[in-house]
């Protein structure tokens, strides 16, 4: 995974226990805390979102870059 950061904080006692996660080794759907936290993405509330994980995700990456995007165009106008 290169430079990615683990973070365990999350992966404590009930937390995600009733959830949905998408595997991304995998490529499956898990209910609960079944595989290692730097293969999940999610929670999720229901299997079909976590089905969608990855279309969710680049969904929001986009909207992100959008975002950085119009604000890189507005201080870029000339408003110093």
């Amino acid at each position: 995974m290169g430079d990615a950061q683990h973070d365990d904080r999350f992966d404590g006692e009930g937390y995600g226990e009733q959830k949905y996660w998408f595997n991304s080794r995998t490529g499956k759907v898990e209910y609960g805390l079944l595989s290692s936290s730097l293969d999940r993405i999610g929670p999720f509330d229901t299997e079909a979102e976590a089905a969608r994980a990855l279309h969710i995700l680049r969904e929001r990456a986009k909207a992100w870059a959008d975002e950085d995007a119009a604000e890189d165009s507005w201080s870029t106008d000339g408003a110093r």
